[in-house]
């Protein structure tokens, strides 16, 4: 039996230095790589739990809806339920969300902003019986739908209606996200991701938005994404 002398318990930071790099080195080569793999699965572990930055994504269903219901004026309702996913670990905010409406036909490009939330029709609104929209915040690893209702970006968008003759339209929404300010607190750039997508205007009838609107579907009925498909 081994008798531990007192200095034996007080191992200076030299020593046991010394004795971890004996043990390293009679363990073989074998040992130092298990030990640097140990490290690298440490560190990507914590790089994914912790420290990745904010990857928010965006995803459109393969239906969305549309109302013109005022005459005489340049307003137009687009109604997307939009879902948003935060890949990173970092918890990411959302500040606008915008959406360009184009007419292949003739080239026009109308501009929308994310106004309210809710499941849009002529008596809700009437009531405000809506959500404002506001910046949204996504914890790491979580994603949220909302129904997102863009209303025209004032007055002086033009042409007063861009969505009237039935066919294809191109959308392209686009999410502005507030800055990182990064694993050292260093302000990285604001990070924006948008999807372009089609939708297609079944049939025009401007009775349907007495109370509702009018469905567009994708030709070929599949959600759109800014993730690429592999």
């Amino acid at each position: 039996m081994k008798i531990f002398k007192p200095r034996d318990a007080t191992h200076d930071a030299t020593e046991i230095a010394t004795d971890t790099a004996r043990h390293v080195s009679n363990g073989g080569l074998g040992a130092t790589i298990l030990s640097g793999v140990a490290v690298l699965f440490s560190g990507y572990s914590l790089w994914e739990s912790s420290l990745k930055t904010a990857d928010v994504q965006v995803f459109v269903p393969r239906v969305i809806s549309y109302a013109a219901p005022y005459q005489n004026t340049n307003f137009e309702m687009i109604s997307i339920p939009v879902t948003l996913s935060n890949e990173g670990a970092r918890t990411g905010t959302v500040l606008d969300l915008d959406l360009a409406v184009t007419d292949p036909r003739t080239k026009q490009t109308k501009h929308f902003y994310a106004a309210e939330l809710g499941v849009w029709s002529m008596e809700r609104t009437r009531t405000r019986a809506y959500a404002s929209f506001a910046p949204l915040p996504l914890a790491g690893r979580t994603s949220r739908t909302e129904q997102v209702l863009f209303y025209t970006r004032g007055d002086g968008e033009k042409p007063e209606q861009i969505i009237r003759e039935p066919g294809p339209y191109t959308f392209t929404l686009t999410v502005r996200q507030a800055e990182d300010r990064g694993v050292l607190g260093i302000a990285e750039a604001e990070d924006a991701v948008s999807v372009t997508f089609e939708r297609t205007l079944p049939f025009y009838d401007a009775r349907a938005f007495n109370e509702g609107t009018i469905s567009m579907h994708a030709a070929d009925w599949t959600t759109s994404s800014n993730v690429k498909a592999d």
